[in-house]
Formats: C-alpha cells, structure tokens, sequence
C-alpha cells in the first residue's frame, strides 16, 4: 500500500499524497501522479482489473428544435423580413451568442411559409 511518508492511507488507483486518480500503468516500473509527482510502483496495480464503460443518454425531443412547438408551428417574434427563397414578408427570429463574447450575437431568420432559414452576425 502506501509508504509511511504518505499524508494518508488510499486504494492504488489514487495518489497516496494528494488523493488524485491516478493514470493508467503503462510500461515502466513506477506511475507518476499527474498532479503532484508522486510516484508509484506497478507491483501495486497487480491483480487489478479495468473496465470502461461509455453511456450515451437519449436526447429529450423537446431539445432538439426549440423553434417548433408540439404542433409543428415557429415559435418566437415575428417580423416584418421578406425570404430569400420564396418572398414571404413574415419570419420568426431566435438569437444566439456563437462568437465570443466580446462580439456581437448571431441572429437566425426562419420563414414562416417555407421554413428558410437565414442568419445575420450582428
């Protein structure tokens, strides 16, 4: 386990001075703790299994568009903007902040005929 200079006693997978996890072991006889530097040997990680696991969470259907509602109709402030593509004089607009934050915010149209959507970085 831990040598008695240690400030506690831990598993092998942490660091036995800062309690950090520890990387995996590799090839060389001793693990490094990435944050303080400690050093531990492989004999410690004998015996020991890893496992990993990825676990993707559905994603809820109402993130997905926020333009729509339920019923299909856009969803926010409608203006006074002809489309481009079929020259509807009505669209929805929604903004975003996609640059940093020093710049301005992205602004999308969405025709409210054709669903064309069209951006503006103001």
């Amino acid at each position: 386990m831990a040598a008695a200079t240690t400030c506690f006693c831990s598993e092998s997978d942490y660091c036995s001075d800062c309690g950090s996890v520890l990387p995996p072991p590799g090839v060389s006889e001793t693990v490094t703790c990435l944050a303080c530097g400690q050093c531990t040997a492989v004999t410690e990680f004998l015996g020991k299994c890893v496992q990993k696991s990825v676990v993707f969470n559905k994603l809820d259907a109402r993130l997905l568009s926020d333009e729509d509602d339920e019923a299909g109709a856009l969803k926010g402030p409608l203006i006074d903007r002809r489309c481009s593509r079929c020259g509807c004089e009505k669209m929805v607009y929604h903004t975003r902040q996609m640059r940093s934050a020093d710049e301005g915010q992205t602004v999308f149209y969405t025709c409210v005929q054709c669903r064309f959507q069209e951006k503006e970085d103001s």
